[in-house]
């Protein structure tokens, strides 16, 4: 079933594109760089984020083929339209040295196994404890956003050499994440579909 783009939507793309030439990123890059700017509004995401087309390439594949995708918060879930997603974070309880954000991450672990896709826009936490798990992911979005541990554990995620996207700066949360997923959702999956990215 093809998305319908709504006119507001299409407008929005024609004025980024009109502020920001985004035309030398790879394609999927370039679809991810433009649905976060698209929904925050801050073109600094251009030079922020941090991805690997590659690694797009192989994420996008298992996503349409069924992989799981995971969320640390419901937030995040619900920016995500087009995809079921696991969040267990109601089921989640916090402990010494554990937050009740890095026990989701180990219970949807348990519940998904590796070869999900992970969607982390709230807590660095989560994505701490992510990095801890033999996941093997088919791609970490980690995003988080927060003066304390944010940027810290995006570079963690960096240096895991794990398949990411990801950004340098503190910025980031629950809409800019499900959108870097959101990006590959409405990416086609085939060259016979059309584009969905604008």
């Amino acid at each position: 079933m093809n998305r319908v783009v709504h006119p507001i939507e299409q407008e929005s793309f024609r004025r980024l594109r009109a502020r920001l030439d985004t035309s030398h990123f790879p394609p999927l890059t370039r679809a991810v760089v433009e649905r976060v700017i698209h929904s925050a509004a801050d073109l600094e995401y251009a030079s922020d984020l941090v991805m690997d087309e590659g690694d797009l390439v192989k994420a996008h594949a298992a996503l349409h083929a069924g992989a799981p995708v995971v969320v640390d918060v419901e937030m995040v879930a619900a920016g995500i339209t087009r995809r079921e997603t696991v969040c267990r974070l109601r089921d989640a309880v916090s402990g010494p040295g554990l937050t009740r954000s890095a026990h989701a991450m180990r219970l949807a672990y348990e519940e998904v196994g590796p070869g999900a896709l992970w969607v982390i826009g709230c807590a660095p936490t989560a994505l701490e404890e992510l990095l801890t798990l033999d996941a093997a992911p088919a791609l970490v979005i980690g995003l988080p956003v927060g003066f304390v541990g944010a940027a810290e554990s995006k570079a963690a995620l960096r240096e895991s050499g794990l398949p990411a996207v990801s950004n340098v700066s503190e910025k980031g949360g629950s809409a800019v994440a499900a959108a870097a997923l959101n990006a590959l959702l409405y990416h086609p999956a085939s060259a016979d579909e059309p584009e969905e990215n604008l």
